[in-house]
This record gives C-alpha cells, sequence and structure tokens, in this order.
C-alpha cells in the first residue's frame, strides 16, 4: 500500500463528501450558513482525517485517534443528511443510501481502529 488514497475508506469517504458538496448546490440559499456549511464540513473531514491519521500510523494511538475523529464526523454527517431529508432538500431514497455508506465507512473505520497494527509502516 503506498499511501492514504489507496484505502478503500478513504476513497469512498472522498466520493461521499464530493456527492454531497454537489447535492448541497442545490439547497435554499438560507441553509447557506448552517446546513450546507455543516454538512459540507463534517463530510470532508472523514476523508481528511483518514488521511491524517495514515501518516501518524507509526505511532498506534495517534492513528487510532484519528480514525475515531474520522467515525464521528462520519456520525455527524448521517444526522446532516437525515435533517436534510426532514426538511425536504434531499430525497429519501437518495438519503437512504448514503447513510447505509457512511455506515459502510463506519464499520471499515471501526475494523481499522480494532486493528490498527495491519496498517502499520514495516
Amino acid at each position: 500500500m503506498s499511501g492514504h488514497k489507496d484505502l478503500k475508506v478513504f476513497q469512498m469517504a472522498y466520493r461521499l463528501a464530493l456527492e454531497i458538496f454537489h447535492l448541497t448546490k442545490t439547497f435554499p440559499p438560507e441553509e447557506r450558513y448552517s446546513l450546507t456549511d455543516q454538512i459540507r464540513r463534517s463530510s470532508r473531514s472523514v476523508a481528511v482525517n483518514i488521511a491524517e491519521g495514515y501518516r501518524k500510523r507509526q505511532y498506534p494511538k495517534a492513528f487510532v485517534n484519528k480514525l475515531s475523529d474520522s467515525d464521528g464526523e462520519a456520525t455527524e454527517t448521517q444526522v446532516w443528511l437525515e435533517f436534510s431529508r426532514d426538511c425536504g432538500y434531499l430525497p429519501l431514497e437518495v438519503c437512504q443510501r448514503l447513510l447505509s455508506e457512511y455506515e459502510e465507512v463506519g464499520r471499515m473505520l471501526g475494523g481499522m481502529i480494532l486493528h490498527p497494527e495491519k496498517f502499520t509502516p514495516r
């Protein structure tokens, strides 16, 4: 493995953040500084924390801490997705798919958190 970009969880988190960015372009202007900014920030933080953590993987506690932060941001993003759905900004099917994909991100992060030694540089 040559870097964080090779991690399936990073690729998925990055793709989801881009999709959320494009979806939120249709949100009402009055949501710009609240819901839109918040969901974009948290979704991007998932990928960013994975990348930062990967660079610190020679220090298992720092690595796990960043992955834990990433998992927290993924959960925050799920709550913002639910707000977006319930406010009528996201179709139910789109929201359900995104929530499901963030559940998968969480499962992958959970596996990495339980076994950080698999990512230690050789």
